[in-house]
């Protein structure tokens, strides 16, 4: 049966939006002081509503909400550690000037390091984010450990102290954590029995308690009493959950049209100055989409979320039937719809929705797209390398066919893949020793070919 024509939805939201020729760049801040700059305009002021209006916490009654027990990931080892460890200087041209203290701590490590104060922890999981300067362990007994830059108390430890060693996060100690996302500046936590925890950087809404504040400094539960939440996932200043009935909700910046409710979000805060209408708490992704050859726009029924990943201004999300749908910053084509065009609501990738053929993992760097197929083989989309052409829909990745793809993480520009009993790293111009991040107890780092035969 066809599906029915929707004629008031778009890619962008129904609004004419002016782009420069060619390449298209995400918002990047070379200082604090920009930054922050930008963050003035977003916070609380006359000209920006204090809240959605009839925009209430999502409320589901005791009596109908299912009870779950997540489970930690089974696997387990030893950390080891490889890179750039100058959490104040990663992705800053400088280290800032409040950071002066720290400006020569924090050395490259050009081979495997481990943390001595990690001998006796198991490690289960490992997290960070292609916009994060800080890191995560969960242990085997589901205990999250941080460390790494911490200006906006993205650590969850009840200050900004940056911390060169793995710690503890007291605050969640009574907590069975199972997963974890990072964002720029921002933390997620879930535990055994669903329920999200966040810290860190708030003034985009990005937490979801309801509120713009500058920081939030110990992990406090997110505005939402739904049904359990199974997956997070963040990208640089907004957030995505999913719940266990397979339901997707964001919260945070809309500036790229990123959390999937068919707007930017923008309006003007004053004169010649654009502000961003956030969303401070999780709100509902209703409407999946797919676009013809002849630019039709229909809406795809019955999507089950089952997995989510972000970048850094862009989501895709997995649902029940194996398909993958991409939104949020066009550029550079992370989206994999063949054009650099933002989409404001969930778009069907078209290569993943023929049986037999559907995706199976998918994973997001800061301006690129990852996903696995039925068959194993791996797709990428998007650019780690600005400077080189941009690869506009999912490609397979030849040089690992016949590997299978255990896991994969991405930095702002590196790769790294758990395939087999090995672990497999590239990227444009590594200048830190950051090709090799990895954990698992004895696995070795092996490059099958040079990184420069990784034409992504």
């Amino acid at each position: 049966m066809p599906r029915k024509k929707v004629t008031d939805v778009s890619g962008n939201g129904g609004l004419k939006r002016k782009r420069g020729g060619g390449k298209k760049k995400d918002r990047e801040f070379s200082s604090d002081d920009e930054f922050d700059d930008f963050e003035q305009e977003n916070t609380k002021k006359s000209g920006k509503p204090a809240a959605k209006a009839g925009l209430q916490p999502v409320t589901v009654a005791d009596d109908v909400k299912e009870k779950i027990k997540l489970e930690v990931p089974k696997v387990k080892g030893q950390l080891l550690i490889f890179g750039a460890t100058n959490w104040d200087l990663i992705g800053r041209k400088e280290v800032p000037k409040q950071q002066a203290a720290y400006r020569n701590l924090g050395q490259n490590l050009w081979g495997p390091h481990r943390y001595g104060c990690l001998n006796d922890v198991q490690v289960s999981c490992v997290v960070s984010g292609p916009c994060a300067a800080h890191s995560l362990i969960i242990t085997t007994e589901g205990k999250l450990w941080s460390w790494g830059r911490n200006e906006k108390g993205q650590l969850g430890h009840g200050d900004t102290k940056r911390l060169e060693a793995p710690k503890l996060v007291e605050g969640l100690g009574d907590e069975v954590i199972v997963a974890a996302a990072c964002g720029r500046n921002h933390t997620m936590a879930l535990t055994e029995n669903g329920t999200v925890y966040s810290f860190g950087e708030n003034k985009l809404g990005q937490l979801g308690q309801g509120n713009q504040t500058d920081a939030v400094l110990s992990p406090a539960t997110i505005q939402y009493n739904g049904q359990p939440i199974v997956k997070v996932a963040c990208g640089a200043e907004f957030t995505m959950i999913v719940d266990c009935k397979g339901n997707l909700y964001s919260f945070g910046c809309p500036e790229y049209g990123q959390l999937g409710h068919n707007s930017d979000g923008k309006f003007i805060a004053r004169a010649q100055r654009i502000g961003f209408d956030c969303e401070l708490i999780p709100r509902r992704v209703a409407i999946f989409i797919e676009k013809t050859k002849d630019g039709q726009v229909l809406p795809v029924p019955n999507v089950v979320a089952r997995d989510v990943a972000c970048g850094a201004n862009h989501t895709l999300v997995l649902d029940s039937q194996k398909r993958v749908f991409s939104w949020g910053f066009g550029g550079y084509g992370r989206l994999g719809h063949t054009e650099q065009k933002d989409e404001m609501v969930p778009r069907l990738v078209k290569l993943f929705d023929f049986p037999g053929r559907g995706a199976t993992q998918i994973y997001c760097g800061y301006q690129c797209s990852f996903a696995v197929n039925e068959m194993g083989g791996l797709f990428f989309w998007g650019v780690t390398n600005t400077s080189r052409e941009s690869t506009m829909y999912p490609k397979a990745v030849q040089d690992l066919c016949g590997w299978k793809i255990r896991s994969l993480a991405c930095g702002k520009s590196s790769i790294i893949i758990a395939a087999d009993d090995s672990t497999i790293s590239w990227g444009p111009s590594p200048t830190f020793g950051e090709l090799v991040w990895l954990y698992k107890g004895l696995i070795y780092s092996q490059r099958p070919a040079s990184s420069s035969s990784f034409h992504l």
